[in-house]
């Protein structure tokens, strides 16, 4: 009977556990999760926050028992101290007892994920300082936003520019701090963030960017958040500058990128052929630029962790890839985009164009209409599209998710500029909005050679 070992069960862990149960209903599968909840969505802090997700416990989509009834032991509260690859062997904590015991393994799968980044910033530990990751920090994060008018967000990415919309709907004085110079520079260009940006100071939200955090002073009723062009006084100050991955457990034992995620081949296997890797711990193959990076996003963690229980025994069903699909709604404005901005292509040194158009997504004699802008990055030589970003009250998230397609597939601004697409006055005009980005990159492109 082959024994596996899998260390973390948020969403790659339970996805390989289901999967691995399916492929090999005879496997011995030992889960071994230090905290006291499995598969909690942490994209859906801020929903919680901001009073949309009444229920919190509808943010578990797995829990211990579904996955003790398909046949795994699972075991809560366990903490993994050191893997022996080499002997095979694992050993474990039980942090209610604190008894240590040793597993053997015939395959292990690490799903250990990730953990925010906390930089060695003086005063940094101060308990007005809270972190956003998990289901503790949530639940703090609620309660402790009771007692507190005055709330800076550190770091401008996703996660913090949803808890500081979901803040300022609230109620409280917000403040939102990043070292870059405008908000989500990695997702979106600066035509979409000067809107969010101006959508944030019509709520209330006061923008601190441009501005690099040097420390923290803590007194007994606030915190002080000096930055190196002026101090910021709040209430509560939540850290949401970035992830790095759990995987100190392997290091020096398999082959890791610089930032210490697991590197995989095709089939989530690393370079030890009984330890396989997926999550927020593992590296993706980013294909705009067909080159290995760390994007922790659930999207890639669970068709990894389904990867994983296929290609288990035995190589089968290949990683496509990803193309960093992502998205939000801010202040009722949705916001998607996959693939590279034109920032990102220059500094990767890919060559590529952009245009960016704004077009109402019907035609104008119906009741109503919405504008959406949006951006195409393609390469002017192959024309092949690498990326793309949509913004507009409507609903665009579809639309992302066929440029993410386009992507995948290799396909051109001329594929994009005529593919067929359905034509109804109550959806779109004759050329769907996309079709006219499409055409507007082939414009771009005629008039340079003109």
């Amino acid at each position: 009977m082959m024994k596996v070992a899998v260390i973390g069960c948020t969403h790659a862990g339970t996805f390989a556990t289901k999967q691995i149960l399916a492929e090999n209903p005879d496997a011995e599968v030992t889960v071994y999760e230090k905290n006291d909840v499995i598969s909690f969505l942490s994209c859906g802090i801020a929903l919680y926050l901001g009073g949309q997700v009444k229920d919190p416990q509808g943010l578990f989509y797995s829990s211990p028992d579904e996955l003790s009834k398909l046949g795994a032991t699972v075991l809560m509260k366990h903490n993994v101290k050191s893997i022996d690859n080499k002997a095979h062997t694992i050993t474990v904590e039980d942090l209610e007892t604190h008894e240590t015991t040793t597993s053997s393994y015939d395959k292990l799968v690490m799903t250990s994920g990730s953990w925010p980044v906390i930089p060695p910033i003086p005063g940094i530990d101060s308990d007005k300082v809270l972190l956003c990751k998990n289901w503790a920090h949530a639940q703090e994060l609620f309660h402790r936003a009771g007692d507190a008018k005055r709330i800076a967000v550190i770091g401008a990415g996703y996660i913090g520019a949803e808890l500081a919309e979901a803040y300022s709907l609230k109620g409280h004085d917000v403040t939102l701090v990043d070292a870059q110079d405008r908000v989500m520079p990695k997702y979106f260009d600066r035509a979409f963030t000067d809107k969010i940006e101006d959508a944030y100071r019509d709520h209330g939200v006061k923008l601190a960017l441009g501005q690099k955090v040097a420390g923290f002073k803590t007194t007994a009723d606030a915190v002080t958040i000096t930055t190196d062009k002026e101090a910021i006084t709040v209430d509560l100050a939540v850290l949401c500058i970035g992830f790095k991955p759990n995987t100190g457990l392997l290091a020096g034992k398999v082959d890791m990128a610089k930032n210490g995620a697991i590197l995989t081949n095709d089939y989530m296997q690393t370079s030890d052929p009984d330890i396989f890797a997926a999550g927020d711990s593992a590296a993706v193959h980013y294909n705009p630029t067909g080159k290995n990076a760390y994007i922790p996003l659930a999207t890639n963690a669970v068709r990894q962790g389904i990867l994983v229980g296929k290609n288990l025994v035995k190589p089968t069903v290949k990683y496509m890839g990803t193309q960093s699909s992502s998205g939000l709604a801010l202040y009722g404005i949705s916001l998607c985009s996959t693939g590279l901005t034109a920032e990102a292509a220059k500094e990767q040194g890919i060559q590529a164009e952009q245009v960016i158009i704004t077009d109402n997504y019907r035609p104008e004699f119906m009741p109503t209409t919405l504008p959406v802008t949006m951006s195409l990055v393609f390469n002017p030589e192959t024309r092949e599209i690498l990326g793309g970003a949509l913004m507009s009250k409507y609903d665009i998230s579809q639309s992302a998710n066929l440029l993410s397609v386009c992507i995948q597939n290799h396909n051109t601004i001329d594929d994009l500029a005529m593919v067929d697409m359905l034509f109804q006055p109550n959806f779109d005009r004759p050329f769907n909005y996309l079709n006219i980005l499409g055409q507007a990159a082939q414009e771009k492109l005629a008039s340079a050679k003109a």
